[in-house]
């Protein structure tokens, strides 16, 4: 038993999850940072108040709706999506890309690669197919 949790502690994906969960509660901070001292008051100059939770408040009773917290909350997971297209998926996109085109002949189909070792033994053995 004790074994089997030393092999999955130590198994790699466990670890790259590990380290995952780290870095993006990193990326996580940059980003709230972002939306909420970047965006969150250009939006309120549009709505007149400090934040959209103060606006858009319907009461019926003693219940009180806050359709401006629901819309700033929307508005907030919109931001940080684009936020992190933006600034993390969209540039390793581009590298990636660039990666590929620097390494052309890295990845051969199976049938393109087992033709080269047919025409290698055809030219070792001294026969033509």
């Amino acid at each position: 038993m004790i074994k089997g949790f030393k092999d999955f502690i130590t198994r790699g994906n466990v670890i790259d999850l590990a380290v995952a969960v780290v870095i993006g509660a990193a990326f996580g901070a940059v980003v709230t940072a972002i939306v909420t001292r970047v965006f969150n008051p250009l939006i309120g100059l549009l709505f007149q108040a400090d934040s959209l939770d103060s606006s858009l408040v319907l009461t019926i009773g003693s219940a009180k709706l806050q359709f401006g917290a629901v819309i700033g909350a929307i508005i907030s997971f919109l931001l940080i999506a684009l936020v992190v297209y933006l600034v993390f998926i969209y540039p390793m996109n581009k590298i990636m890309a660039l990666r590929k085109k620097t390494t052309p002949d890295a990845e051969l189909n199976e049938v393109e690669l087992l033709t080269q070792i047919r025409d290698l033994l055809s030219e070792r053995h001294g026969t033509s197919q």
